[in-house]
């Protein structure tokens, strides 16, 4: 069974992220992934390059320790979250050769912000998958705060979950194979 950390990509204060992020987990029950929230909020990373902090290392291994990621990201003045990136940035090879979906929102659904997620995800060898998901701000929250998606999104975050299942496997192979290798 393959391990996939659902990401939390924002950290301010007010973020619907975690409810988008429990629709996912929830939805996923019955899959054959074994989903579990990450929220990079609890982890308190220091911005790339001010300090060492104990929050690196306990993020460092619960991202050595998944097979692949499900981002959940806002969308930012056309990009993703400053949290998310650093995120990213804070660490390198424990991100490699693993999958990701993507599930985005803002007032265009997050779409901006999910393509800048894309070619960063392939600077850090993550194969995203094609299936997304996105919200928009303007019909699926109430008052641009109360998560309330439509079933419609459903089609797409199944086929997120087996193409994030059927690419997630394959490197996950891979990855062992080359361990044997070394």
């Amino acid at each position: 069974m393959l391990k996939i950390g659902i990401i939390i990509g924002t950290t301010r204060e007010g973020r619907v992220s975690p409810q988008v992020a429990d629709w996912v987990l929830k939805h996923g029950e019955n899959t054959s992934l074994d989903l579990e929230v990450v929220d990079i909020k609890a982890y308190d990373l220091p911005f790339l390059g001010t300090k060492e902090a104990p929050g690196i290392e306990t993020f460092r291994e619960k991202i050595a320790g998944l097979d692949g990621f499900i981002f959940v990201t806002g969308e930012y003045n056309h990009s993703i979250p400053a949290a998310l990136k650093n995120a990213l940035d804070t660490l390198r090879d424990e991100w490699a050769d693993k999958v990701a979906g993507i599930v985005s929102y803002g007032s265009l659904g997050g779409a901006r912000a999910a393509e800048h997620l894309r070619g960063i995800l392939g600077e850090l060898r993550i194969a995203d998958v094609r299936a997304h998901t996105a919200f928009s701000m303007f019909t699926d929250f109430e008052n641009w705060s109360v998560f309330k998606p439509s079933d419609i999104h459903l089609e797409n975050l199944n086929m997120m979950f087996k193409q994030v299942e059927a690419w997630g496997q394959a490197l996950k192979t891979m990855r062992e194979a080359s361990k044997k290798d070394v």
